[in-house]
């Protein structure tokens, strides 16, 4: 059986999804993407210059995953919110595995 794992990194090269389903690889590479240009748009219009480059990362990823909310927001209409609510294209996002912890893996039949 052949195996296919899509593994998704950050700009730094740091593994923030491991995934066989190619589909929630590259929709999450598309918000990881999008975070950093928000991330870096942010940081060029001093926005919120004190917060600390975790924090920024967290809140331009959940900004990200949720475009769709963001904009209608910003179009003034309402969103009905969930608290675990997650975008339909937005993958489980899984914490980063120890080193000492294998990334659990899914089988694809080819």
């Amino acid at each position: 059986m052949i195996e296919i794992e899509y593994i998704v990194r950050d700009r730094r090269g740091v593994e923030r999804l491991r995934t066989a389903d190619k589909k929630a690889a590259e929709a999450y590479d598309r918000i990881l993407e999008n975070a950093e240009r928000l991330a870096d748009w942010l940081r060029a219009g001093s926005v919120l210059p004190t917060l600390p480059d975790e924090d920024l990362e967290t809140l331009t990823v959940h900004l990200a995953g949720h475009a769709r909310e963001v904009e209608l927001i910003l179009k003034g209409k309402s969103v009905e919110s969930k608290p675990d609510a997650r975008p339909e294209s937005s993958p489980e996002i899984r914490p980063e595995p120890k080193p000492t912890e294998p990334a659990p893996l899914k089988a694809v039949k080819v």
